[in-house]
């Protein structure tokens, strides 16, 4: 049975979220049989061996685990007594910062480590929301106008708001769980809400808000050679906005799976998914978001690559789907193709020559 390192913490907003997820992850693959290791990224940096947690409680208290490092696929302990414990394959459930936005999966690649999480490409480019609609613009998918500002541009901002119309979504660009996220109605609100975006984040997204909408979700997740698409989920709520008391810390799970909506909406939210699936040869699982607005036009709102308890609800809801569904995650991990580099000969040559040589070897090299 393979030993699986199951990353999750991490320096972001979204740290506390993250251990939930990555305890259950935890959890249900040693109910499966695996040996895991859980691998704890605190708020203050680095990477502890959590061999012993079994509660996401275990991560609230001050609790003391050893440092670690990569080195190649194992963990090796720091201090005196240095020791390597090798492994099969990394799971990624940091949700937000460096565990999302690609620097881990680049980290993961780097020491030759299976994943089975997205890539390096798809989690940079979806991280930020402005570099998201510039991606999904380019695929030819339909996304709300919008208009990123940096902090410090207030009155262009201000101009910006103007031209898109009131009322607006203001929301920081690289931060999730609708943290930071805000309507303002007028220019005295966006002013507020720029400067919650700006306390946590240096860009805000600004777009028009569809008050009359609803909110969907899709997931996508490669098994073997084979795209699985998940059923459309209708997500409900009460406020102008999904919030994070909502997405997290109520008791009530206010959704509908499969949505009641028409099938070609249907059809059309997983054509999208698979198309962002097909572009950047999806390994793991993506989640989604989408606006149904009143018209019936779709948007595409936001791809989250580490989605929420990993998105396994979308496929089933019972105890044995979630173990199936991490297994299968599990057992897909791959590193990516790569072609041999091509032997230029060039260091051998006793000249450069070229544009982008020197004439003569110089005395230094």
């Amino acid at each position: 049975m393979k030993r699986v390192a199951v990353f999750f913490g991490g320096v972001s907003n979204e740290h506390d979220i993250s251990v939930l997820t990555g305890m259950m992850a935890v959890n249900l693959l040693k109910s499966s049989g695996y040996e895991v290791l859980p691998v704890y990224l605190p708020l203050s940096g680095g990477m502890k061996l959590a061999k012993n947690a079994s509660r996401a409680e275990d991560f609230a208290g001050g609790r003391r685990y050893p440092a670690v490092g990569l080195s190649g696929a194992a963990l090796e302990r720091k201090g005196l007594f240095r020791r390597r414990t090798p492994f099969d394959v990394a799971l990624n459930c940091c949700h937000g910062g460096m565990g999302e936005d690609g620097t881990l999966s680049a980290l993961l690649l780097w020491h030759g480590v299976p994943s089975a999480s997205p890539s390096m490409e798809l989690s940079a480019a979806f991280m930020d929301k402005s570099l998201a609609k510039l991606v999904l613009k380019g695929l030819g998918l339909p996304v709300l106008p919008s208009v990123c500002v940096k902090e410090g541009e207030g009155e262009r901002a201000k101009a910006e708001a103007k031209k898109l119309g009131y009322p607006l979504v203001v929301k920081p660009c690289r931060l999730g769980s609708s943290i930071g996220v805000t309507v303002a109605g007028e220019e005295r609100e966006l002013i507020v809400a720029l400067a919650l975006a700006f306390r946590l984040d240096g860009s805000a997204l600004l777009e028009p808000y569809l008050a009359r909408r609803r909110d969907l979700n899709c997931a996508a997740v490669k098994r073997g050679k084979e795209l699985v698409l998940s059923p459309v989920e209708e997500v409900l709520s009460s406020s102008p906005v999904l919030t994070f008391g909502e997405k997290y810390e109520s008791t009530e799970r206010r959704s509908v799976i499969p949505a009641d909506i028409p099938e070609e909406v249907a059809d059309t939210i997983r054509g999208a998914m698979r198309s962002v699936a097909e572009a950047f040869s999806l390994r793991g699982v993506v989640r989604g978001d989408f606006f149904l607005a009143e018209d019936g036009r779709v948007y595409f709102n936001e791809l989250n690559t580490v989605p929420g308890s990993l998105a396994f609800y979308l496929f089933g809801d019972t105890l044995t789907d979630a173990r199936d569904f991490l297994v299968s995650l599990v057992e897909n991990a791959s590193l990516p193709p790569e072609k041999p580099p091509l032997a230029t000969g060039l260091l051998s040559r006793t000249r450069f020559a070229g544009a982008k040589g020197c004439k003569k070897r110089a005395r230094v090299l």
